[in-house]
C-alpha cells in the first residue's frame, strides 16, 4: 500500500448561510470550532442540508489519492450507527481500504457542520463524537508497517488516547506526511506540533496563516529562513500566491490558477495535499507535485463538498 490516512472520520454536512448567521452566533469565518452534540444541533435547527459526504481531513486526500489510481487505506473511529455505515460505505465506494473494525460506542459517529457564506468560505463547527476517542488499540500496526507512508492531520491529535494513536502509528511508520489543519489546533497545541515538525515528521503540509502562528514567524521570509533549517520538507498554500515546497535549501514555488468559478472552499487544502502526494510517491519532481496538487485544489474548490466527483 502507497499511503495510509489516520484521521478523524467525520460526516460532513453542508449547508449555506449568511455573514449575520455567523456573527450572531460567534462563529469566526474560515476557521474550525469544537462544539458539543447540543449546539451541533442548534445551529442545524432550521437549516437547509445542501448535502452530507463522508468527510474528515486526511480521510479527504486519501479518496483524492484513491482517484489518481494509487492503493490506499484509512483508519479512523466510527459508531456502530447509521452515520458509521454511510462513513464505512462512502470509503469503499471510492476503493479506499478500511482499517477499522466499528462496533457500538457510546457517542455516535462525529459530524462537522460546513457553513458556506456567499464568498465561498467555509466555516466548520465540528462534533468530533467517537472519531475523538480513537486510541492506539484502533491503529493497526500491521497496515502502518506495510504503507510506504503514513498521512497524518494536527485535527486528530490530542492529549490522552488520540495522542496514544499518533505515536504508535509513527513509531512503526517507514515515513511521516502530516498536515497542521488549522490555525485553532495549532495554537492550541504550538509546541508540541512544533516538536513534531522538527523531530518526527518527514513531510509538513501547512497554510501559510499556520506556518506563520507555528513559529511565530513576522514575515514569510522567516518562514523560507525556518524551513531551510528544518532539512525536512515543508509544502506551504499560499492562495492566491500560489504554493511554495522548501526542501532543505530548495525553495520550490508554484502559481495557483486563475479565473476559476469558486463555489466551495471547503477540502481545498485536502485535495492539494493529494495532489502533491500522488506526485511523491510516483516520482514526480517537486515542482510537478506541486502542479498537481494544485490541479487536484482548483477542481474541488469549483464544486460543493470535498470530494471530487
Amino acid at each position: 500500500m502507497k499511503i495510509l490516512g489516520i484521521g478523524n472520520a467525520i460526516v460532513d454536512v453542508i449547508c449555506k448561510v449568511d455573514d449575520n448567521f455567523l456573527l450572531e452566533n460567534g462563529l469566526t469565518k474560515g476557521g474550525m470550532e469544537l462544539v458539543d452534540e447540543v449546539r451541533f444541533k442548534k445551529l442545524l435547527l432550521n437549516q437547509k442540508i445542501e448535502g452530507t459526504f463522508s468527510g474528515g481531513s486526511v480521510a479527504n486526500s486519501i479518496v483524492g489519492l484513491s482517484q489518481l489510481g494509487n492503493k490506499v487505506g484509512f483508519i479512523g473511529k466510527v459508531n456502530d450507527d447509521d452515520w458509521g455505515q454511510k462513513y464505512e460505505d462512502g470509503l469503499k465506494k471510492e476503493s479506499v481500504d478500511y482499517f477499522y473494525s466499528k462496533k457500538k460506542e457510546v457517542l455516535p459517529t462525529g459530524t462537522c457542520l460546513v457553513l458556506i457564506t456567499p464568498d465561498s468560505e467555509r466555516t466548520m463547527c465540528t462534533f468530533l463524537g467517537t472519531a475523538g476517542k480513537i486510541n492506539q488499540n484502533d491503529v493497526d500496526v500491521n497496515s502502518v508497517k506495510k504503507s510506504k507512508i503514513i498521512f497524518l492531520e494536527g485535527y486528530l491529535w490530542d492529549d490522552g488516547d488520540p495522542k496514544s494513536a499518533f505515536d504508535k502509528a509513527i513509531q512503526n511508520s517507514n515515513k511521516v506526511a502530516m498536515s497542521l489543519s488549522d490555525s485553532f489546533c495549532v495554537q492550541r497545541h504550538k509546541k508540541k506540533f512544533l516538536d513534531l515538525v522538527r523531530n518526527k515528521i518527514d513531510i509538513t503540509f501547512a497554510n501559510e496563516q499556520e506556518i506563520t502562528s507555528l513559529i511565530d514567524a513576522k514575515n514569510f521570509e522567516e518562514v523560507i529562513s525556518f524551513g531551510r533549517q528544518l532539512g525536512k520538507i515543508i509544502i506551504i498554500t499560499r492562495g492566491e500566491s500560489g504554493s511554495v515546497a522548501i526542501n532543505k535549501s530548495e525553495v520550490i514555488t508554484c502559481e495557483s490558477k486563475k479565473n476559476l468559478n469558486i463555489v466551495d472552499l471547503t477540502g481545498a487544502g485536502d485535495l492539494f495535499a493529494a495532489g502533491y502526494l500522488h506526485g511523491y510517491i510516483n516520482n514526480l519532481t517537486i515542482h510537478e507535485s506541486l502542479e498537481k496538487g494544485t490541479e487536484m485544489s482548483s477542481k474541488i474548490i469549483q464544486q460543493m463538498g470535498a470530494r471530487l466527483n
